[in-house]
């Protein structure tokens, strides 16, 4: 691709259906993590602009138009911000290959008409939802309604950008809520523009904001302390997530926290390893290992270890580490300098608990022009003890270990043997021990000889410190929504 200088974006702050500056035009940059090129110049949200945000939410909210509308109107505006979502997905895509590292035909095929299909999929949704009727005898007729809590901080992270937000989004915009949106503060050039987006498709001013920020003493504790904001929907680490749930508890703020993971992906003897093998090199290694769920620790049946290592082994060996924005590169840099010497120092502890190294482990041999992009070869190790640090702790890179066992019993020991319990994979062509399997795994979502395949009807959250709560379906409205008894008297 060769190193082509980028504009400088200016990133501002979107309150009240206008982008304006932060009140004391304060900014940080955000580089280019293949290249470490500025990209942007970005305005953070000071204590009184996140309070100017969550106040034109709460007036949007109580004395606005948009709760009030028929839901088909409401829905229809929802509709519209995906159709413009997916007018706009070369540019959208461009945008967050460039924001987070990841490859531009990745975001291209698969993120972005999924953070639209987020936004129609709850407004047809939202469309298809009524009420219960409990009648009592011939004397009296209770009937429920589901109503809009307030103003909703939807909080995000730097991994999936555009796609998550807009997972929150869909939900809480359809039913009736106003937002302040908050995007990780590495990757905000997506988010940012759901502003201008929500104004095209004629949604009122107030009901979408969006502020910029990092987490403590800045905007995502002034939102979350707000008295404005009635309830917080939050993706990222478990120890952010504790501390947001302190500063939400004095106003007893409701939560829903989709937290860390260390995935059990399970190999069985009898699993197909044609389909196993390049399923879980994408568990693996899509996004350069940073999606929380991610198939980190890989459980394979003694019988076929050897196998599976070569096999496993050359198909990481064939991924191409390279410019996001080349449309032949699999897996491009990890987000950030800090981040980058986080994955790393797993190396060294690796190193340390004896762990072999069977791949990776070091910078690829890369271009000049990405030389001081934040790389990290696909890396593999062999881990006998599950207790090991690598084996338990969330890397969030592309890092991943590879754990023997022998019996089911000792996968199952091995799968809920950590603080985590998100997501599993089980790989077995046996249909008795894939549900026996599913059924003992402590974790929100089980996938079977498959990964990653979402219906959004479908709940989804995590076990243990994993998360709060559920999204998905009705258990993203009932989170959104307050439901209300009405009791009529017949006679």
């Amino acid at each position: 691709m060769g190193n082509i200088q980028t504009e400088v974006k200016e990133v501002k702050l979107f309150i009240d259906g206008e982008y304006v500056e932060s009140s004391t035009n304060s900014t940080f940059e955000v580089k280019n993590p293949a290249t470490q090129e500025v990209i942007a110049h970005v305005h953070e949200a000071t204590n009184e602009d996140v309070d100017r945000a969550c106040r034109a939410a709460r007036r949007a909210f109580e004395e606005g138009p948009w709760r009030k509308m028929t839901v088909a109107e409401r829905c229809g505006k929802i509709r519209r911000m995906a159709e413009i979502i997916i007018e706009r997905k070369e540019e959208l895509a461009r945008l967050e290959a460039l924001d987070v590292g990841k490859p531009y035909h990745v975001a291209l095929e698969r993120e972005i008409p999924r953070a639209a299909h987020n936004l129609s999929f709850f407004a047809d949704f939202m469309e298809k939802q009524g009420g219960e009727v409990y009648p009592m005898e011939d004397e009296y007729l209770n009937y429920t309604r589901y109503e809009p809590v307030g103003v909703a901080a939807l909080i995000t992270p730097w991994n999936l950008p555009l796609m998550l937000t807009t997972w929150k989004l869909g939900p809480c915009l359809a039913t009736g809520n106003t937002a302040v949106i908050k995007p990780a503060e590495m990757t905000p050039l997506t988010v940012s523009l759901l502003g201008e987006i929500a104004k095209e498709a004629g949604i009122p001013d107030g009901v979408v904001n969006v502020v910029q920020g990092f987490g403590a003493d800045s905007a995502g504790e002034f939102m979350t302390t707000h008295p404005d904001v009635d309830l917080i929907s939050f993706t990222g680490e478990t120890t952010t997530g504790k501390g947001i749930m302190k500063n939400g508890a004095d106003s007893l703020k409701r939560v829903s926290f989709e937290l860390g993971g260390k995935a059990a992906n399970i190999i069985f003897e009898d699993a197909n390893l044609d389909k196993a093998i390049p399923v879980s090199i994408q568990a693996a290694f899509m996004n350069s290992g940073q999606v929380c769920l991610a198939g980190s620790r890989i459980l394979v049946q003694r019988s076929i270890m050897d196998e599976f290592v070569d096999r496993f082994k050359k198909a990481a060996s064939e991924l191409k580490v390279g410019d996001p924005q080349d449309v032949s590169t699999n897996m491009g840099p990890v987000v950030s300098e800090e981040h980058y010497n986080k994955v790393t120092s797993y190396l060294d502890i690796a190193n340390d608990e004896n762990s072999t190294l069977v791949y990776g482990g070091k910078r690829p041999d890369l271009p000049d022009y990405l030389q001081d992009g934040y790389y990290l070869e696909p890396t593999i190790y062999i881990q006998e003890d599950p207790n090991a640090r690598i084996c338990q702790e969330e890397i969030f890179g592309p890092v991943v270990t590879l754990i023997p066992f022998d019996t089911e019993e000792e996968a199952l020991e091995i799968a809920n043997n950590t603080e985590y319990g998100l997501n599993g994979v089980v790989w077995t062509d046996n249909l008795q021990r894939a549900h026996r399997i599913s059924h003992n795994v402590r974790a929100g979502t089980i996938w079977v000889n498959c990964w990653f395949v979402r219906d959004l009807r479908a709940p989804f959250g995590g076990f243990k410190k994993s998360g709060i709560g559920r999204e998905g379906g009705h258990h993203s409205l009932e989170f959104f929504t307050e439901a209300k008894n009405i009791c009529i008297a017949l006679k």
